[in-house]
């Protein structure tokens, strides 16, 4: 047979046995005070000894959770003087970029677009053609001109020496002019003398009438030469006069220069060289390498001088623009070592860079309405100023980059480096509160090549 345990079968004590009711209920006229000490009865007391235990336990997790609380704090502390105090970290950074805006110079319809967004090109490829009619002809005119002057002035330069032979004729007639007065006052002379010679013999008869009047004939004769000798004389020094100016006119148009570096010619060429670099312009091409973004531009559309049809973004020359706090502005410098991560590689790829400059003004100090700190509502806003970082061209090139991405960045601080002359101001923002409760603050976007944020 099986035992029966001691407590089998038997009512715990304390409680009411099955079909009774307790004291505290039975009558329903006894007040609740007395069922309340019926109940506290029925608790057994409490072991000092387990009392004390619980003390000694509680104060040991006490002991050791300050402990750990101490241990805690002063690893943070060798943490930070070791290792935060010498490096400022930020994930308010992006990729840009100085992107190349690809814009006609030349009016006219596209006859022929190339490429498409995120095609890679390289410097100098054709992107796209615009109609080049116009330019031809254009070119030819103008070339015909250039043609016109050259000829033009090759005639003046043999004008100018056909003048200069001039005048040497009027130098001969010039001379024989003279020659011919000096034989007419030599023939006047011996005229005159025949004459006075004639008319002193007349007196004593020895010269006959006849003889006398054919001296006086020859005397006059003479006389009238040597008169139309000096007409001629003057005539060839006017003539000479005459040819010097024409040579000195045309002179003045090719004096100093050749064919080619005459002025017209000149004109004439710049004109030509115009008119090919306009026909040359209606060929559009890739003046950096990257990749094409934001092509808009199609065949048969009509583009006007200045259009933008596309931008090439130079992914393998990209930079980080990180914005940091100005509390950790005070220890950066121009030149101190950073590293970067990308989202796009997670920690697969570290990239390594320089500090290159820091940004003339915060956001708010350029932004489209810019902050009014004279209002009654002002909250101070700690404001970011703009660090770029340049990024190793090695690391770029097996690990791409593209504009807009976001990047963490981490500038490790040091003795190196320059002072940063472009220092943050404490500009503050002002924060408007709307009836709803509502905080609303002016935006800014830059207009830089950070697409994307």
């Amino acid at each position: 047979m099986s035992e029966v345990p001691p407590n089998q079968g038997q009512q715990p004590q304390g409680q009411p046995a099955e079909g009774q009711t307790p004291q505290g209920r039975q009558g329903g006229g006894q007040q609740p005070q007395q069922g309340g000490q019926q109940q506290g009865q029925g608790q057994p007391p409490k072991d000092p000894k387990v009392d004390a235990k619980q003390k000694r336990q509680r104060g040991r997790l006490f002991l050791i959770l300050g402990g750990v609380v101490l241990v805690a704090a002063v690893i943070f502390l060798l943490y930070w003087l070791l290792i935060g105090s010498h490096y400022v970290s930020t994930d308010d950074a992006y990729v840009g970029a100085d992107v190349a805006l690809v814009t006609p110079q030349v009016a006219g319809a596209v006859q022929e677009v190339r490429v498409s967004d995120t095609q890679y090109v390289h410097k100098g490829d054709i992107l796209a053609v615009i109609d080049p009619a116009d330019a031809r002809v254009a070119s030819e005119r103008a070339e015909g001109n250039y043609g016109s002057a050259v000829r033009q002035v090759q005639q003046s330069f043999a004008t100018t020496d056909q003048f200069t032979a001039q005048i040497a004729a009027r130098d001969a007639d010039l001379a024989r002019a003279k020659a011919q007065l000096a034989s007419a006052e030599s023939d006047v002379a011996k005229a005159k003398i025949d004459l006075d010679r004639r008319q002193a013999l007349a007196a004593t008869g020895a010269v006959s009438g006849e003889e006398l009047t054919t001296a006086k004939n020859s005397y006059q004769t003479a006389v009238a030469n040597l008169n139309a000798t000096k007409a001629a004389g003057l005539q060839a020094v006017a003539n000479r006069k005459a040819a010097v100016s024409q040579y000195e006119a045309q002179s003045a148009l090719t004096k100093g220069a050749g064919v080619t570096d005459n002025p017209e010619v000149r004109t004439a060429k710049a004109a030509l060289d115009a008119a090919n670099l306009d026909l040359e312009r209606t060929t559009l091409r890739a003046p950096i390498d990257g990749v094409i973004a934001r092509r808009n531009v199609q065949v048969g559309q009509r583009v006007a001088v200045g259009t933008q049809l596309m931008t090439v973004v130079p992914v393998s020359q990209v930079y980080v623009d990180a914005n940091f706090k100005e509390v950790q502005l005070k220890k950066l410098r121009i030149g101190q070592e950073a590293t970067l991560k990308s989202d796009k590689y997670g920690g697969s790829a570290v990239f390594h860079g320089k500090v290159v400059g820091v940004g003339g003004g915060t956001g708010s100090a350029f932004a489209l309405i810019p902050a009014q700190n004279a209002t009654g509502n002002w909250i101070k806003v700690v404001q970011r100023l703009p660090v770029r970082i340049s990024l190793d061209p090695r690391e770029l090139r097996d690990h791409p980059l593209e504009v807009g991405l976001s990047m963490k960045v981490k500038v490790h601080l040091g003795d190196g480096g320059e002072p940063v002359e472009a220092t943050s101001s404490n500009t503050n923002t002002t924060v408007q509160t709307t009836p709803a409760g509502t905080n609303t603050t002016s935006t800014t976007t830059t207009n830089s090549t950070q697409a994307g944020r």
